[in-house]
């Protein structure tokens, strides 16, 4: 199986979207970045990417942007907004499908490290964006999708750190710790979708590691 080299960002002006494309620009990969708005991706980043504009819940737009493409990244997200959405879960069920339709078969997706702890040791604050999460991990997990080769990434507290360069530890199942830098993050989203040991799972990933054990256990 080759490696990645075309690759669509959905959610590619948020935090961690900004992150994964900035990795895989300086990877030298074929960046689509989809956006509603091309002006919120950083203005050095937007000559190196091509943009595809639309809405991530319209299958037509998702189809567009996903032609030609060997990998996806998900890094959708609502931003300061917590109150009840469909949007993620939505909107990632519309790109598993495109992508079983056009044959595209690896994906990453990030979703919260909430989905490691206890569900009664959540913030109430955080209930209806984590049942959304909840239900973007059910998609990824049904059998329908079990061809395609997806990696569910839950990161901590993204920090503002600078690289690790390297040293950042992934974990199945549980989170290591309980902060990831942004670089770090956007390295992994990208480096995961050609590492096969990653694939059918929760990564929990962090540095530095400064715990053994998941919060909210």
């Amino acid at each position: 199986m080759s490696a990645v080299s075309k690759l669509v960002i959905f959610g590619s002006t948020g935090q961690t979207g900004v992150c994964c494309v900035r990795y895989a620009v300086k990877k030298g990969l074929n960046v689509t970045a989809f956006v509603r708005d091309p002006s919120r991706l950083p203005t050095e980043l937007a000559p190196h990417v091509t943009f595809a504009q639309g809405s991530s819940i319209i299958k037509e737009d998702v189809s567009k942007a996903m032609e030609g493409q060997d990998g996806v990244i998900v890094a959708l997200g609502t931003r300061n907004d917590l109150q009840f959405t469909t949007v993620m879960s939505e909107s990632l069920k519309i790109i598993l499908d495109t992508m079983v339709e056009k044959g595209i078969s690896k994906i990453s997706v990030v979703i919260s490290s909430f989905l490691f702890w206890d569900p009664k040791k959540i913030p109430a604050q955080f209930q209806e964006v984590h049942s959304d999460h909840l239900r973007m991990l059910k998609f990824l997990k049904s059998p329908e999708y079990e061809s395609l080769n997806w990696v569910a990434v839950l990161p901590p507290q993204i920090s503002d750190e600078a690289s690790s360069n390297g040293q950042f530890v992934v974990v199945h199942g549980s989170s290591p710790g309980r902060f990831i830098p942004k670089p770090d993050l956007g390295e992994f989203m990208v480096e995961c979708l050609d590492q096969k040991e990653h694939y059918h799972e929760m990564c929990g990933l962090a540095f530095p590691v400064i715990q053994s054990h998941t919060p909210g256990q």
